[in-house]
């Protein structure tokens, strides 16, 4: 049975067309529900446990260890927990909110920027992998945000939100700001599978990353690093990023021997599901790719111009649309800031619901998205809101705060990267 993700459906549900186009975006929710995933994915039966359909015998073991990091780490722990229960001996994990574990200890770090609340639980974390031995087994939650929560060694938080506040007013993808961030840490970019060398490693993966780039999830601490020392000296150049003291990641084949890799979930998931939803309704159905870069105004064309050519009732899309952030102090993520431009391209139809969405609820604020159509339009007309001042001044919340036509979920627990659904009525 489905859960309904939308906090204020009742607000914003005043259509058939955007009742349709809010059940589509629902599904997608549902299949990236953490707490079901962990339970579809993980099982334990006569202390075999088995992720995805691959065995582990936990009679080898003699510590089991959970550590884990980014947005879906508590509520993966927590399930965790359900499955595993006194079998874990000891775990620390660092994400958005802590929760109430029996054998896990869990904190709330910051993101997106690092701060002192990330070192402590960084330092736990660095301490219980770095203390494992080769009969101990640990099971990392590598989930999105995580390369902003994940902090070892101080030296790394500090540095790393120098370069967040730098690297986004660049306007460039989180694969080359993660690049870097690889090479600031003595935990990402396989630094985690390292230090615990030579216990066996299982890496829970919760994909934010579009298309198939998991090692950069939370910058990859338990996959090898293909990237260099030199590489991510580049990309300080070019951009102009400033100066930090680099470090090599572990190029060793020995210290992944032991390193097993399950990706659990990822944006394809979320928009597989969001299509056989829309099938399942009878309604004809694109995906134009999962892996949307592009700067916002090319990646909505890109939606938009499926819709014309296809004809189909529902376009899909995900990704991490590219916007560069030239003002400071404006509110709002990229999903509201697409939703606003889509009105101001002129895009919006009528007949068409377009919903842009943050996968983990949160746009940059307490939105994790909007829904726009000819009555948003309508609304925002309405309240005088100043399309062209909200986007030039990258302060969008105001617009949709206004109009009503906010999407609000909360944090989620998931994060896949954004999600976009477009509707047309037949």
């Amino acid at each position: 049975m489905e859960k309904q993700w939308f906090n204020n459906y009742a607000d914003v549900a005043t259509t058939n067309s955007r009742k349709t186009a809010l059940a589509i975006a629902n599904a997608g929710y549902d299949a990236i529900n953490t707490e079901q995933v962990i339970l579809n994915s993980v099982k334990l039966e006569n202390n075999i446990l088995t992720v995805l359909g691959n065995s582990f015998d936990l009679t080898k073991f003699s510590k089991i260890k959970v550590v884990g990091f980014g947005k879906a780490s508590c509520t993966a722990a927590q399930t965790l927990e359900k499955v595993l229960g006194n079998k874990i001996n000891e775990g620390v994990v660092i994400g958005l909110h802590a929760v109430t574990c029996e054998y896990i200890q869990t904190y709330a770090g910051t993101h997106p920027r690092p701060t002192n609340a990330n070192i402590e639980p960084g330092k736990k974390i660095f301490d219980i992998v770095d203390q494992s031995g080769a009969d101990d087994l640990v099971i990392a939650i590598v989930s999105g945000g995580g390369s902003a929560l994940l902090c070892y060694p101080e030296s790394e938080c500090d540095q790393s939100s120098y370069l967040y506040d730098n690297f986004i007013k660049k306007g460039k993808t989180t694969m080359e700001m993660n690049t870097v961030r690889k090479h600031l840490s003595l935990l990402k970019g396989g630094g985690l599978a390292k230090i615990a060398y030579p216990a066996t490693v299982i890496g829970l993966v919760f994909s934010d990353v579009p298309g198939d780039h998991f090692d950069d999830v939370a910058s990859g601490p338990t996959y090898k690093d293909n990237t260099t020392i030199s590489d991510a000296q580049q990309i300080i150049d070019t951009e102009k990023l400033g100066t930090y003291e680099l470090v090599e990641t572990p190029k060793d084949d020995i210290y992944f021997e032991k390193v097993f890799n399950f990706v659990l979930v990822s944006n394809t998931t979320a928009v597989s599901a969001m299509a056989e939803k829309a099938k399942s309704m009878g309604l004809t159905t694109e995906i134009v790719s999962t892996e949307l870069y592009d700067e916002t105004n090319i990646a909505l064309g890109k939606i938009f111009d499926k819709q014309k050519t296809s004809g189909a009732q529902v376009v899909l899309a995900a990704g991490e649309p590219n916007l560069e952030v030239k003002h400071t102090g404006g509110s709002g993520g990229r999903n509201l800031y697409m939703a606003l431009q889509s009105v101001d391209m002129g895009l919006i139809q009528p007949g068409m619901v377009f919903l842009p969405l943050a996968s983990d609820g949160m746009d940059n604020s307490d939105a994790a998205g909007a829904v726009v159509d000819m009555q948003t339009i309508d609304n925002l007309k309405t309240h005088t809101v100043d399309i062209k001042n909200c986007l030039d001044k990258d302060d969008v919340y105001p617009a949709f705060n206004a109009s009503g036509d906010m999407l609000l979920t909360g944090a989620t627990g998931a994060n896949v990267s954004d999600l976009m659904v477009l509707y047309t009525e037949k």
